[in-house]
């Protein structure tokens, strides 16, 4: 300093003491490149603090925005949907969904957006072989559970045998 009194602001102070307590050394990400790939997108910030912090937007969409992702992860999300009846619940629920969507009023000058309904029957048709193969494999699971149980009790020897030698 050239002889003139240095004054240190509150906030620096504050990062001065914390780099003298050593609260930045070795910090996750010291040392390499900034991450600027998206830097050119505008919302950059909250989708990298959404993925960070593993958090779903879903709800944060407008209905219909928020109807046609529901949509796009149909049949796939249904695999655990045990019965057809259920899957046809889920689908006919969303399709009454779609419509009352396109009841509401719509915003400002831009057209509304409309997301489709979905065929029921072709739904039902998509899931029957996901189902199909989860079942497979649970099935597979179980079989060799048994056996692994079977193989278990066949070699168990009980605990007075092992006492007197004999297992």
């Amino acid at each position: 300093m050239s002889g003139q009194p240095y004054w240190e602001s509150a906030v620096e102070r504050q990062i001065r003491e914390a780099q003298e307590r050593g609260d930045f050394d070795n910090l996750p990400g010291a040392g390499k490149p900034l991450d600027l790939s998206d830097s050119g997108d505008p919302d950059w910030w909250v989708k990298r603090f959404a993925a960070r912090e593993n958090l779903d937007l879903g709800g944060a969409l407008p209905g219909a925005l928020a109807l046609r992702k529901e949509a796009s992860g149909y049949p796939e999300s249904l695999v655990d949907v045990r019965t057809e009846e259920q899957v046809r619940e889920i689908i006919e629920d969303y399709n009454k969904r779609v419509l009352a969507d396109r009841l509401r009023p719509a915003v400002g000058n831009l057209p509304p957006l409309i997301a489709k309904t979905l065929d029921v029957d072709d739904m039902v048709e998509q899931w029957r072989p996901l189902r199909a193969e989860v079942e497979q494999q649970q099935r597979v699971a179980r079989e060799q559970a048994a056996a692994v149980r079977a193989a278990e009790r066949r070699d168990h020897v009980p605990w007075w045998r092992r006492l007197l030698g004999l297992g």
